[in-house]
């Protein structure tokens, strides 16, 4: 056995394939536990909230004078940048020409400051025009409004005395710049937040190793049928043999992910629980693992060494597991990684049409693509919320595969190499 262990961890591609596998177990078994919040905690309003550290504001305005640096870059330019765009520019130039009949259809994009300049003469944010709707004056009052701010660069800060009236207290100047460690409450999200205000990286991780378990499951409850009903097949031929083989043919002719959503959808929500969906996974997929292992047992049950123990009278469960199962156990491994991997991807299929585990304790990878799917994710720009899951996805079955198709070279003769 160690033997064996040592030839797999020669294979390039196994090598490859379990440093992926095992770096992502290692993830999301410690980050998790490590991390603040609960994978399923609601941390923000709801809202995609884009990847990055965010402060808290009543922090900063309260930082220390003393604790306050300033630094003379042109932070007026890059404030107004972040208001005024290109595109802003150009709709302020169609509104003073249309609403306002300035002749300003010389100027373009690059006169920003002869555009602003014509706008803060003549616009008037308290005067509805004629034909425009409700929304569009809103919508400009409060560009006017931020346009404002940006150029004045002046904060009052201003709180409630003791009798209800507000009091001017201590100004920034637009100079003023903060440490971020002198800020007490900063909260760093590396891949932002769901439409739930949810931790996304603590929730994927946490997430991977569910749907790990599921593979896990599904993959032990496949290859012990397939394993054991291959066996038995083909080892004792015959009508068993037939009436198998049948069975598995029948299996084999129906798609298996059909006989898959059937079945979960007959549940109902409230029998989809995390290991009855496993479980109904590793049920509709053992029949080619079954006819692999069959063939198999039909070249090894006329060995010498076999033939050899049915004259000691031995059982045929003693013969089966001493003296069969030995040589198909390689085969019985790379099966078992390769109906995880096939579970992996099951599930994520499942709960993209709905029909995933059905559970508020945890989260799955495939219920997190369900979840960016139904609240439109991408029609947003949050791709924070989909493309890590579906990477997750994808790294974990290419590991699997990656480490079975390693093994099947060191095991398999034809694709031994020399």
């Amino acid at each position: 056995m160690f033997h064996q262990v040592k030839q797999a961890f020669r294979s390039p591609k196994f090598l490859v394939g379990f440093i992926i596998f095992t770096s992502l177990l290692a993830a999301a078994i410690i980050y998790p536990a490590l991390s603040m919040w609960h994978p399923l905690q609601i941390i923000t309003r709801p809202g995609f909230a884009p990847p990055g550290r965010y402060v808290n504001i009543q922090d900063v305005i309260q930082v220390r004078p003393l604790d306050r640096r300033m630094i003379l870059v042109d932070v007026d330019a890059n404030r107004l940048g972040n208001v005024v765009a290109d595109e802003d520019v150009y709709n302020m130039i169609y509104f003073l020409e249309t609403f306002l009949g300035v002749p300003v259809g010389h100027l373009s994009v690059d006169d920003q400051a002869t555009v602003i300049y014509y706008w803060n003469n003549y616009y008037d944010p308290t005067y509805r025009h004629a034909g425009m709707i409700m929304a569009e004056h809103l919508a400009w009052t409060r560009f006017h409004a931020q346009l404002q701010v940006a150029l004045d660069g002046t904060i009052i800060i201003a709180y409630r005395d003791e009798e209800g009236y507000l009091q001017e207290g201590a100004g920034f100047d637009t100079q003023d710049f903060v440490h971020i460690r002198d800020i007490v409450n900063v909260y760093h999200f590396p891949l932002g937040t769901d439409n739930f205000g949810r931790d996304m990286l603590t929730q994927m991780l946490s997430a991977m190793l569910v749907s790990l378990r599921m593979g896990l499951i599904a993959g032990l409850v496949a290859t012990s049928i397939g394993l054991t009903l291959g066996l038995v097949s083909g080892y004792l031929g015959g009508f068993v043999d037939d009436a198998i083989l049948f069975i598995t043919n029948i299996f084999t002719v129906i798609p298996g992910f059909i006989l898959l959503i059937l079945i979960t959808y007959s549940l109902g929500p409230a029998g989809r629980g995390v290991t009855v969906v496993s479980a109904v996974i590793g049920l509709t997929a053992w029949p080619w693992t079954c006819r692999a292992v069959r063939s198999q047992v039909l070249s090894l049950r006329n060995r010498d060494h076999v033939n050899l123990s049915k004259l000691s009278g031995h059982s045929m469960p003693r013969i089966i597991v001493k003296d069969i199962l030995p040589y198909v156990a390689s085969y019985v491994v790379m099966a078992l990684i390769l109906q995880i991997s096939t579970a992996i991807l099951a599930e994520a299929q499942l709960s993209m049409l709905g029909l995933g585990p059905n559970t508020a304790e945890v989260a799955t990878l495939g219920l997190m693509m369900q979840w960016a799917t139904m609240f439109s994710a991408w029609q947003v720009g949050a791709w924070w919320a989909f493309v890590p899951v579906i990477l997750a996805i994808a790294l974990m079955a290419f590991s699997l595969n990656l480490m079975n198709t390693g093994l099947d070279q060191v095991f398999n003769p034809q694709l031994r190499d020399s």
